[in-house]
């Protein structure tokens, strides 16, 4: 009697091995973006203020920049998506929508930096300061990673690829490339600046802002509708991502001590938050086409979904760890050990990938049920939530094993 084997859903491991290939390489490159980081240190030990306002700007950058990837994603799967960029086109509706939100969420994240540093006695930035770095950096960094967004985009519809799949690898990636140096550069030009500059400076910002604003309550209804669902939400999310911020600063004399996990950092988060982006795109395209119920309790479809995060987590987090240890090493960084980065970037990882299944169904479920449009919420919700608990148990994890 001949053994039976179960058969294997090609499309699915086809989607599944894309998805992988993304995070590897988003693995790879989110290190540079995490060696650039451990060799500011002495910045940042120098102004922690700063490393408040790290987390959360490369959540913004990529939260925003992915929210606009996963709309077209799910236009595409319903058969309305089209290469024109006129004013009331879903892609240019979509674009003008997420420039003017990047900047009304970076002078919010500005302001949130500045009370959260002041109360937990992180001195040495104004509040101007805080704003003025976080606008313009924002400003810079957004459409750098939205430009990518957007290649990506037209690549993956001119090529037949599932853009939910490689969306949130890449949008996360060019995320954490591009706002971490972009964010510095600026911090240190600006803060080098006369007092007079920096005051016209504050002067443009806050014009940028009303424009802003302007923008996102009087255009076309898409724009008008986007904006409504997504700066209420991320504007207690910019609150989360700084606290994950103060998590970091807080404990940055350790971080700096062993400058190894300065380098882990940017990879650690932005690929739990590719892993996250992933799913919540899956779901909520799932639920746009009706491929998956929405109910209180995932199905046995979803659980599948959930067993390919766990995967992706085993493959790619010890690889972080390695990474961060080897590049420590070459570079004369302190580090200690490799055994003890596999350990710390592993179990570390697998904790918040549980985590992200949680939240990234239950935003996924109760946004589509409440009549909102998943891919508005999943991302920023996701890729937030990772911030803050993913900096409280990589630092716990950190300070358990070392």
């Amino acid at each position: 009697m001949m053994m039976k084997f179960p058969v294997v859903d090609v499309h699915q491991l086809h989607l599944f091995l894309i998805g992988l290939l993304a995070l590897l390489i988003s693995a790879f490159a989110a290190s540079v973006a995490g060696i650039y980081l451990g060799s500011v240190g002495e910045i940042l030990a120098y102004l922690p203020g700063l490393m408040v306002i790290v987390p959360p700007s490369i959540n913004m950058r990529g939260s925003i920049s992915g929210v606009l990837a996963s709309r077209l994603s799910s236009s595409m799967h319903l058969g309305e998506f089209e290469i024109n960029f006129s004013k009331d086109s879903i892609l240019g509706s979509n674009t003008r929508a997420s420039l003017s939100i990047s900047i009304i969420i970076a002078f919010v994240l500005g302001f949130f930096a500045y009370l959260l540093s002041s109360a937990f006695g992180l001195e040495g930035l104004y509040i101007s300061d805080f704003i003025v770095i976080s606008v313009i950096s924002g400003i810079i960094s957004s459409i750098i990673v939205m430009g990518v967004t957007l290649v990506i985009t037209l690549l993956s519809y001119k090529k037949s690829i599932d853009l939910d799949m490689i969306a949130a690898p890449s949008v996360t990636t060019s995320g954490d490339l591009v706002t971490l140096p972009v964010l510095i550069i600026t911090a240190v030009a600006i803060l080098n600046c006369p007092v007079i500059i920096r005051d016209v400076l504050l002067i443009l910002v806050i014009m940028m802002l009303i424009f802003s604003i302007y923008v996102s309550l009087r255009s076309n209804e898409e724009i008008k509708s986007i904006s409504r669902e997504i700066i209420p939400l991320l504007i207690p999310l910019c609150l989360v991502g700084t606290f994950a911020g103060i998590t970091y600063a807080t404990d940055l004399e350790k971080l700096v001590a062993y400058s190894v996990f300065l380098i882990l950092i940017p990879p650690f988060t932005g690929c739990c938050g590719s892993i996250g982006g992933i799913l919540c795109s899956r779901l909520a395209t799932g639920m746009h086409t009706g491929e998956i119920d929405p109910k209180m309790l995932p199905s046995k479809d979803v659980s599948e979904y959930f067993i390919s995060t766990y995967i992706y987590a085993i493959i790619i987090m010890p690889l972080l760890g390695i990474i961060a240890d080897i590049s420590a090493s070459a570079l004369g960084m302190s580090t200690p050990g490799i055994l003890s980065m596999f350990l710390v970037s592993t179990a570390a990882g697998l904790l918040v990938i549980t985590f992200v299944n949680i939240v990234g169904y239950a935003t996924a479920s109760i946004s589509f049920r409440k009549g909102f449009d998943p891919d508005n919420f999943g991302i920023p919700v996701i890729t937030s939530f990772i911030d803050l608990i993913g900096a409280g148990v990589l630092v716990a994890f950190i300070n358990l094993i070392i």
